[in-house]
């Protein structure tokens, strides 16, 4: 769907989490963030609905709407008390038979699964860092530092810290130890690719466009254990990663280097069946793009990467999720036949 082409017409259920166990100031900015892609929305001319997620009885939630009648923008990241259900979500609403945004729940679920990605990847010949799953009896197998130690199922950089970077066996160890105990799950240990660092994110089905890069310049750090995107550089203000991590939208890069990031980043995208829009997370080292992460269900908040780089292109907050819309509403059984 090109942006002059989309109607605005169409009405949206802004599908999006409201949890209980959220302190106070987590709810008020999680209202604040859907009411600036309501009223988004309805500058662009649709009429818009907010159905917070407080509880895991999504499908008595949606009664209320006919599927005939919306597209869901689904903005939920999970179930509340249900760890990675954000599958379960995309599951529901085919069930419900209502048109969302972004991927189906088989891409969501296959996202999660940080080592079948990296095959997936491999198999399609898309650079990935080196890597394999770590279970405490065949650490010894690992040999190679600086390495990054991650949870095996885990998104959003959970367990990510600057004690993520080891750079001997001990450390690795200690590491791989902690991921275990704290997250349950194995541990996934990669090369640690100590170089620049893009988001891209990308948008479309079968003609996919690429926005202008986001760079995380890490410039301010000389530690290479300080050189990543850690949970607190998302979600702590404050924290020294929070803090001095720019990001630099567009990224500095010439022609070429730009070309070959947006058909790295595309393969990805297209390798892993993305539908709608993901964001893709690479590293450049040695004039090899390296992707780190695919996101299937990215972050739609307005101050994200991806929003930034859309109003580079002329795609205010509202246009980019009309545009969305759009997409999904061509999987629709009443708005599919209207465009």
């Amino acid at each position: 769907m090109e942006p002059a082409q989309r109607r605005t017409d169409i009405p949206v259920l802004i599908l999006h989490n409201i949890d209980p166990v959220w302190d106070p100031n987590e709810k008020s900015t999680a209202y604040e963030a859907v009411e600036k892609l309501k009223t988004g929305l309805h500058e662009e001319g649709h009429p818009v609905v907010d159905v917070p997620v407080v509880d895991d009885s999504l499908e008595e939630t949606l009664q209320a709407y006919h599927p005939d009648d919306y597209i869901v923008f689904n903005w939920c990241e999970g179930l509340p008390g249900l760890p990675r259900s954000e599958d379960r979500v995309a599951r529901i609403l085919e069930a419900c038979s209502f048109a969302y945004t972004g991927s189906c729940p088989d891409v969501i679920a296959f996202s999660w699964d940080k080592a079948a990605t990296k095959d997936l990847l491999k198999k399609n010949d898309i650079p990935t860092p080196a890597g394999m799953v770590v279970n405490g009896r065949n650490i010894g197998a690992w040999s190679r530092f600086p390495a990054i130690v991650k949870p095996a199922y885990e998104h959003c950089s959970f367990g990510i810290t600057e004690d993520a970077v080891v750079t001997n066996a001990s450390e690795l160890k200690e590491r791989v130890a902690f991921v275990r105990s704290t997250f349950r799950q194995p541990a996934l240990v990669e090369d640690f690719i100590d170089g620049r660092e893009f988001h891209v994110t990308l948008w479309g089905n079968g003609k996919i466009h690429a926005l202008p890069p986001a760079e995380m310049d890490f410039s301010a750090f000389k530690d290479v254990r300080d050189r990543l995107c850690t949970f607190d550089s998302k979600f702590c203000p404050g924290s020294s990663h929070y803090e001095n991590i720019t990001v630099r939208i567009p990224a500095e890069l010439d022609d070429r280097e730009l070309a070959l990031l947006n058909r790295t980043a595309t393969a990805a995208y297209q390798a892993m069946g993305c539908r709608d829009y993901a964001r893709i997370d690479l590293r450049l080292l040695n004039g090899v793009y390296y992707v780190l992460d695919v996101n299937p269900n990215a972050d739609f908040s307005p101050d994200t990467s991806s929003i930034l780089a859309a109003e580079l292109v002329g795609l205010s907050y509202g246009a980019m999720a009309s545009c969305l819309v759009n997409l999904a509403a061509l999987r629709h059984p009443v708005y599919s036949t209207r465009a």
